[in-house]
Protein backbone atom coordinates (compact mmCIF):
# COMPACT_ATOMS: atom_id res chain seq x y z
CA UNK A 1 0.00 0.00 0.00
CA UNK A 2 1.21 3.39 -0.95
CA UNK A 3 0.76 6.42 0.99
CA UNK A 4 0.89 9.63 -0.91
CA UNK A 5 0.35 13.21 -0.16
CA UNK A 6 -2.75 15.29 -1.65
CA UNK A 7 -0.69 17.35 -3.63
CA UNK A 8 1.30 14.69 -5.02
CA UNK A 9 -1.80 12.92 -5.88
CA UNK A 10 -3.17 15.65 -7.68
CA UNK A 11 0.52 16.62 -9.78
CA UNK A 12 0.82 12.33 -10.71
CA UNK A 13 -2.78 10.94 -10.88
CA UNK A 14 -1.69 9.18 -13.84
CA UNK A 15 0.63 7.63 -12.60
CA UNK A 16 -1.13 6.43 -9.44
CA UNK A 17 -3.70 5.18 -11.73
CA UNK A 18 -1.18 3.20 -13.63
CA UNK A 19 -0.19 1.66 -10.72
CA UNK A 20 -2.81 0.61 -10.04
CA UNK A 21 -4.41 -0.97 -13.09
CA UNK A 22 -1.31 -2.63 -13.93
CA UNK A 23 -1.09 -4.62 -10.33
CA UNK A 24 2.02 -2.86 -9.24
CA UNK A 25 -0.37 -0.98 -6.00
CA UNK A 26 -3.30 -2.45 -4.70
CA UNK A 27 -4.41 0.55 -2.90
CA UNK A 28 -3.08 4.06 -2.61
CA UNK A 29 -3.88 6.08 0.85
CA UNK A 30 -3.89 9.98 0.66
CA UNK A 31 -2.77 12.06 2.81
CA UNK A 32 -3.94 15.62 3.72
CA UNK A 33 -1.99 17.50 6.20
CA UNK A 34 -0.29 14.16 7.31
CA UNK A 35 -3.74 12.39 8.16
CA UNK A 36 -4.88 10.10 5.44
CA UNK A 37 -8.62 11.55 3.85
CA UNK A 38 -8.94 9.26 1.00
CA UNK A 39 -8.05 5.86 -0.29
CA UNK A 40 -7.78 4.97 -3.85
CA UNK A 41 -8.28 1.42 -5.24
CA UNK A 42 -8.97 -0.30 -8.59
CA UNK A 43 -12.46 -1.48 -9.53
CA UNK A 44 -12.82 -5.04 -9.82
CA UNK A 45 -14.44 -5.56 -13.28
CA UNK A 46 -18.09 -6.54 -13.68
CA UNK A 47 -18.83 -10.37 -14.64
CA UNK A 48 -20.47 -9.99 -18.12
CA UNK A 49 -20.13 -13.16 -19.12
CA UNK A 50 -23.57 -13.99 -18.83
CA UNK A 51 -25.99 -11.37 -20.16
CA UNK A 52 -28.16 -12.89 -22.54
CA UNK A 53 -30.86 -14.92 -20.97
CA UNK A 54 -29.79 -14.75 -17.59
CA UNK A 55 -33.86 -14.04 -16.81
CA UNK A 56 -34.52 -17.53 -18.41
CA UNK A 57 -36.23 -19.97 -16.29
CA UNK A 58 -37.71 -16.84 -13.75
CA UNK A 59 -40.84 -16.09 -15.33
CA UNK A 60 -43.35 -16.99 -17.94
CA UNK A 61 -44.01 -15.17 -21.48
CA UNK A 62 -47.28 -16.10 -22.95
CA UNK A 63 -47.51 -16.89 -26.41
CA UNK A 64 -50.63 -14.29 -26.87
CA UNK A 65 -48.04 -11.95 -25.77
CA UNK A 66 -48.46 -9.79 -28.34
CA UNK A 67 -52.47 -10.10 -30.04
CA UNK A 68 -52.98 -6.64 -27.87
CA UNK A 69 -50.50 -4.71 -30.04
CA UNK A 70 -50.66 -5.27 -34.18
CA UNK A 71 -47.72 -2.70 -34.16
CA UNK A 72 -45.07 -4.89 -32.23
CA UNK A 73 -46.56 -8.15 -34.15
CA UNK A 74 -46.09 -6.42 -37.50
CA UNK A 75 -42.15 -6.01 -36.58
CA UNK A 76 -41.59 -9.90 -35.52
CA UNK A 77 -44.43 -11.59 -38.18
CA UNK A 78 -42.72 -12.76 -41.47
Amino acid sequence: MQTISLFDAKTHLSKVVAGLLDGSETEVRILRHGKPVARLMPIEPADTTCRLGCAKGKFLVPDDIDRTNPAILKLFAP
